[in-house]
């Protein structure tokens, strides 16, 4: 009697689809939600991590032989002169 004049029960199929899709809208709601506030607030730049300094490239160079020892002196030298000396205009 129930469906007596209906369409044989897809009103109650689009009814059933339409309530799962409404509570994983209102759950994905909440999981971003709660994922926005339990983010802490930090600044991008914070993450970068340092690589090593132009002076353990260096030394890395000679101690794998690309560099003799005059050349690793030379470039150690000119790599610790303060900035002032070599930017002179």
């Amino acid at each position: 009697m129930f469906w007596y004049g209906h369409d044989g029960g897809w009103g109650w199929f689009a009814m059933s689809v339409s309530m799962v899709l409404f509570w994983l809208v209102i759950v994905g709601i909440g999981v971003l939600i709660f994922r926005a506030l339990g983010r802490t607030r930090e600044h991008p730049h914070t993450h970068i991590q340092a690589g090593p300094s132009p002076e353990q490239l260096l030394a890395e160079r000679f101690a794998r032989g690309e560099i003799d020892e005059e050349e690793y002196q030379r470039r150690l030298t000119t790599l610790r002169a303060s900035p002032s000396s070599t930017n002179k205009e």
